[in-house]
């Protein structure tokens, strides 16, 4: 695909001739005849490099160049000024320009070519520097979305449930507005592992692990804490509200049943809430511990069943 090269001059006889020694060097010519058009141009044709006079009228090439090269919302590309050689203002202002290079008239052909095969060479460079930094950005994001998620079950894995519960916490601190965490764990799973193997295990975490997404907000992260273990963080819910859920995601796993190679089975889950504000919770591993031990309770009371352990004197609920 040719390149195409924005060429901005007043006089007719000197915009035709460069164009003409560029389009026989193969590259498109758009061209231009004021400032005002030259910007326009730069904006809606997106050259690769623009060629551009000084000696414009409305505004002159040197403003065009400082808007283009001024402008942190356009990609400018390379561009090259032209001025008579007699212009000795324009040579003491060449610095400031921030063009990236120069030409004085006349213009001989040879050096034209030279100067703009220089420009498009470097405006390459810029590109592929771009598309590698795009590149790498993506990565990056990938990898730390990786790093946050659990392999098996698409969940967010226990470093990043801590993370979040470090800000919620902060958070519901600062704003008064209520936090709960749900510890949940699949009841009898190694029973599963052993009769039909690990890989049917793993099938039932990945269901299981759906279930408790399909139950929960947008606004709400389900994890996997280790094992057959995952937690819900639920922002802004009291434990009653908390419990509400835990009961929706009880009745979903116990109904679930999985199926693979002539093989099904069912699971049920028990599940422990804790809440703050709480007399007892002063930090998120408080949380995490009076909501294992709410779970320790749904074990003992006979597994699949939901659980909260009240404070003695239990705050107002908000």
């Amino acid at each position: 695909m040719a390149k195409r090269i924005l060429l901005v001059d007043g006089d007719e006889k000197s915009r035709k001739l460069l164009s003409k020694i560029l389009s026989e060097d193969g590259y498109e010519i758009i061209e231009g005849l004021n400032g005002q058009k030259a910007l326009a141009l730069a904006r809606d044709e997106n050259p690769d490099m623009v060629l551009l006079d000084v000696e414009l009228s409305g505004l002159s090439g040197r403003e065009v160049c400082r808007i283009l090269k001024g402008n942190d919302d356009f990609a400018c590309p390379p561009i090259i000024l032209i001025t008579p050689k007699e212009d000795v203002q324009f040579m003491a202002e060449k610095p400031e320009l921030s063009a990236d290079d120069f030409l004085t008239k006349p213009v001989h052909p040879l050096e034209l070519q030279a100067r703009v095969r220089s420009m498009l060479r470097l405006k390459k460079l810029q590109d592929d520097l771009i598309r590698s930094n795009e590149r790498l950005q993506a990565v990056n994001e990938r990898l730390h979305a990786l790093s946050s998620l659990d392999s098996l079950t698409g969940l967010h894995n226990r470093l990043s449930f801590e993370q979040r519960m470090r800000y919620e916490f902060q958070r519901t601190e600062r704003y008064g507005t209520p936090l709960s965490m749900l510890m949940c764990d699949l009841d009898h799973f190694k029973r599963i592992n052993d009769s039909l193997g690990h890989p049917f295990g793993d099938r039932v975490l990945k269901a299981v692990a759906d279930c408790l997404v399909d139950c929960v907000r947008v606004v709400d992260l389900v994890a996997r804490w280790g094992g057959e273990e995952m937690v819900v963080t639920l922002p802004e819910c009291n434990a009653a509200n908390a419990m509400i859920v835990a009961e929706r995601i009880r009745k979903k796993v116990e109904a679930l049943e999985v199926s693979a190679e002539g093989q099904k089975a069912g699971v049920t889950i028990s599940i422990g809430a804790s809440q703050y504000p709480d007399s007892r919770v002063r930090s998120v591993a408080d949380m995490l511990d009076l909501a294992d031990k709410a779970l320790y309770l749904a074990k003992s009371q006979g597994r699949n069943q939901s659980c909260y352990i009240p404070p003695v004197s239990d705050p107002k609920e908000k």
